[in-house]
């Protein structure tokens, strides 16, 4: 029974992992489809590719801060991670309807916490082993900010460095250059989300007893890899529509610098083992490539309800993870 049990949990993470790839697709396709570099179905394969190329170039210090690093990892059971899967799962679909690019990174974390708090209270966030929330609270802010200033000032400096080339000849080697960039950003992309799956994963099988020290077998993390790749192949269309073109529009040399701009964000965070959000990080640098021309060309109004549904994030996903896990104790389950 408990075998069965766990295999479900695991195919509920990785459905969790397909759908953050969905979700967040249109970060790591929306600039190079919006500036027609590639069509939107070799965009996504390109993305795809680089996500799961990922799987070989990092390490799992991310999947370790998701896994034990936000929760009291002695009171996780498996009834407490299916409520915070689900509770993840349900407001990324809710945004992803809506067409708001908030953070399935952020859902996750909020799901997870949630269900801790559902089962012990605040004491399931706030033990001595959690230490993960002070970074994870400051790189929401820290993210799009560093996405925001990369991407502005790679976009001066490309403006100041090819201020005497003809317009047409910088279209035409960015229109090249940002195939770089749009690879740069997925693969990024995936070495930071794909472990966040990896971490609740290593934790079901941790608390079921699979394994007897918390460390990330090398079967999770191809899983990982894999789902969070075959989620960016679906893509989310209504996602792109708003982070390609309602923010501001972009040219070849503009979707360059914003998605090196982002890419470099996400980096710096899963270096430190912080699961940074791609969403903030792209948002933040489109924002900062696009106040180049004039503050009048981002709009705001569409900035400002993205903002909104960053903050709502982690305690909305949160909630509803508290509360199915309080369903299934109710039911008997926990």
């Amino acid at each position: 029974m408990l075998l069965w049990t766990v295999g479900g949990l695991v195919l509920v993470a990785l459905i969790f992992d397909y759908i953050n790839g969905f979700h967040d697709a249109a970060n790591s396709i929306a600039t190079v489809v919006s500036t027609r570099v590639l069509s939107p179905g070799k965009a996504v394969i390109w993305a795809a590719v680089f996500n799961f190329v990922a799987a070989f170039v990092f390490g799992t210090a991310v999947a370790q801060t998701i896994g034990k690093g936000t929760v009291d990892i002695r009171i996780v059971t498996l009834p407490m991670i299916f409520a915070g899967l689900l509770g993840a799962i349900i407001w990324s679909l809710f945004t992803w309807f809506a067409g708001l690019p908030t953070s399935s990174s952020h859902a996750l974390i909020g799901g997870y916490s949630g269900a801790a708090v559902g089962k012990a209270g605040l004491a399931g966030v706030m033990c001595a082993e959690c230490t993960a929330w002070p970074k994870i609270l400051v790189f929401i802010v820290l993210s799009p900010m560093i996405g925001l200033i990369a991407g502005h000032l790679l976009m001066v400096a490309i403006y100041w460095l090819l201020r005497y080339m003809p317009p047409g000849r910088v279209d035409h080697w960015f229109r090249r250059l940002q195939l770089l960039s749009a690879a740069f950003f997925s693969l990024n992309h995936g070495g930071n989300d794909a472990q966040k799956t990896a971490g609740i994963i290593t934790a079901v099988l941790f608390s079921s007893g699979y394994i007897a020290t918390f460390h990330v077998p090398l079967w999770v993390q191809f899983a990982s890899y894999a789902a969070i790749a075959l989620g960016t192949l679906g893509g989310g269309w209504r996602i792109i529509h708003t982070m390609g073109s309602k923010i501001t529009k972009l040219q070849p040399v503009g979707g360059f610098a914003a998605e090196t701009g982002a890419a470099v964000a996400v980096l710096v965070g899963t270096h430190w083992g912080i699961p940074v959000s791609t969403t903030h990080a792209i948002t933040g640098s489109i924002v900062g490539v696009g106040s180049t021309r004039r503050l009048s060309a981002v709009r705001w109004g569409v900035a400002t309800r993205i903002v909104w549904a960053w903050v709502l994030t982690i305690p909305a996903a949160g909630a509803i993870g508290a509360a199915v896990y309080m369903l299934l104790r109710l039911g008997g389950a926990t």
